[in-house]
């Protein structure tokens, strides 16, 4: 079973949340591509569409949307994901990962597509968290 996290990148407030997706959710991501839309109810995001925008693996290799497929490749870069030249000219053999969704991402990055009703600090339950942690240092100082 595919297990993601799923860091959901809000362009209109600039805020990225963190959420970790296992089984039948995080199966509808399974077999995607970089700049598919996929449904926001997948991270809990009723009435949204998130777009896959990247995502590493377990090593931490990049997904790059110029390399077909879900698998491991080697490819001759000058610079972009995966890789920074150090000077003008350089380049470097890089191994990345192709820009389908498999069972070997363990990270992906979404952007909001399509906004909803709700905000997504309600649907993520995250409304009133700043409070409660501007009370539990108000208690730590007393």
């Amino acid at each position: 079973m595919a297990t993601f996290n799923v860091s959901v990148a809000d362009p209109e407030s600039g805020e990225t949340h963190r959420i970790e997706i296992e089984d039948q959710d995080a199966n509808r991501f399974v077999g995607r591509e970089i700049g598919d839309e996929v449904d926001g109810s997948a991270v809990g995001l009723d009435g949204y569409t998130v777009e896959i925008t990247g995502g590493s693996d377990h090593t931490g290799r990049p997904m790059r949307p110029d390399v077909n497929g879900p698998n491991l490749k080697e490819v001759l870069l000058e610079g972009g994901i995966g890789y920074e030249p150090e000077r003008d000219g350089e380049r470097k053999r890089v191994t990345v990962r192709g820009k389908e969704v498999s069972d070997d991402i363990t990270q992906l990055n979404v952007s909001i597509a399509d906004r909803g009703d709700e905000s997504v600090a309600s649907l993520l339950g995250l409304e009133g968290e700043e409070e409660d942690e501007g009370e539990a240092n108000d208690e730590d100082e007393a």
